[in-house]
Parts: C-alpha cells; structure tokens; sequence
C-alpha cells in the first residue's frame, strides 16, 4: 500500500525567497512526512492537481492536508507549522482567526513585492 503524506505543499522553487524558506522547512522534523511539489520546475504539468493549475499554485502558496482540504496563503502556513513539531506553537496561534487575517494582509504585502521584484528583474 503506497503512503498517503499528511500534507503536500506546493510552492515555488523558482522563488528565491520561496526556495530559502521551504529549504528551512524541509530540514526540521516532520518534513518527511509531507510531498513537497516545486511548481515552479520547468517540467511541472500545467495542472498540479485535480482542483489547481500551476498558474494559481506559483501565484500563492497553498498546502493540501491528508483529508484533501487546499488551504491558500497564511491559512497554508499555519497547516505546514502546525504539523512541525519545532514551528507547532506558531502554527496553533497563526491558525487563530485574527491572527490568520492579519498574516494574510502581510502576505498579500509580499506578493505584491514579489511581483514588482520579478517585473523590474526582467
């Protein structure tokens, strides 16, 4: 019988920043238990999974847990802590609700950043 991850993360490699910080997350315990999908690979599909196409999975971050729920941006974050054990803590008070949407307005900040660093690299 195949192992099922608890998690599947996908993110962008393509992402210096992205790459940096899902390196950090793949060194801590715990990480061998979640699929870690690079959509920002050149060979990744135009569909990375049944519900999310590449364009959406490297426009944020998400993480699909073991019950199949997709979970985008600071919701996304939360679920990969929560699930390592050294980042558990950050996790449980990421995941309560004033704290998610104020973790989300900053990253929505950080994609805006993003994409303006990525256009002026051009």
């Amino acid at each position: 019988m195949e192992h099922k991850p608890s998690l599947t993360v996908y993110y962008d490699g393509a992402c210096p920043v992205c790459a940096r910080e899902i390196g950090v997350y793949r060194g801590c315990a715990g990480a061998d238990d979640i699929a870690w999908v690079d959509v920002g690979a050149n060979d990744a599909p135009p569909r990375v999974a049944e519900d999310l196409t590449r364009d959406q999975a490297l426009a944020r971050f998400h993480v699909r847990g073991a019950d199949g729920t997709l979970v985008s941006g600071a919701a996304a974050f939360a679920a990969l802590w929560r699930h390592l054990p050294a980042w558990r803590l950050l996790g449980r008070v990421a995941s309560f609700g004033p704290i998610t949407r104020a973790l989300e307005t900053l990253y929505r900040g950080f994609l805006v950043w993003r994409r303006r660093r990525a256009a002026s690299s051009r």
